[in-house]
């Protein structure tokens, strides 16, 4: 997720060429080197709004990020993105359906991203409501999705939502479930990662710290 040439005091937004020139391993690198930026308070300081006017015409994202809706945890901020270097999908506990993957179907095989990076963090309150049996509205189906990942967590100690630690490794099982989904349901992705065309991984956010740890 590499900028261009500094442009008086904006940035160029991702160009084709210079996204085509990465491998997946590439842009992964480049988001860590962007999280860390964020965590030593270096981040390279943003011209939205001419990123904004010279992106209106095209896009060339590297990767498409499948977060949660969580407002602490934007991928935009936390790898120091500018406009135009990613697809950006959130939805509570970062879960999958049908309009997700088809989300990431459109960002890898038809618009070029090289990475899908299924994104937790800590403290999720999705992946608490799914442990606690919480019920409402249309919510109770999306928790429904979650619920998968509880019973796959292997975890002696106290399985409830006052377990901070718990939660945690519930929200990291879900990545990884999510992972292994896209494989499984979208043969659009899977065909494009065996090819090498495309990497599907996993990263863990902890909201106290701001750090991304990559766990897949």
């Amino acid at each position: 997720m590499p900028r261009g040439e500094q442009l008086s005091s904006a940035l160029l937004p991702l160009t084709l060429e210079a996204r085509d020139a990465m491998t997946p391993d590439q842009i992964l690198e480049k988001a860590a080197e962007g999280n860390l930026r964020f965590l030593e308070g270096r981040m390279i300081e943003r011209d939205f709004l001419t990123e904004q006017r010279l992106t209106a015409r095209g896009q060339h994202p590297a990767a498409a990020v499948l977060g949660c809706i969580d407002s602490r945890a934007p991928a935009e901020v936390i790898f120091n993105l500018g406009i135009g270097d990613a697809f950006n999908c959130r939805v509570a506990g970062n879960i999958l359906n049908p309009d997700v993957l088809g989300s990431l179907e459109f960002a890898t095989r038809l618009s070029g991203a090289k990475v899908v990076l299924v994104l937790g963090h800590s403290a999720c309150g999705a992946v608490k409501g799914a442990i606690a049996g919480a019920e409402l509205g249309s919510l109770t189906q999306l928790l429904a999705k979650i619920r998968p990942a509880i019973a796959a967590t292997v975890y002696d100690g106290d399985r409830t939502v006052a377990n901070d630690a718990f939660v945690d490794l519930v929200a990291r099982t879900n990545v990884l479930m999510t992972i292994a989904r896209i494989r499984e349901e979208s043969a659009v992705i899977a065909d494009l990662e065996r090819s090498g065309a495309v990497k599907i991984a996993g990263g863990f956010h902890d909201l106290a710290t701001g750090a991304v740890e990559f766990i897949a």
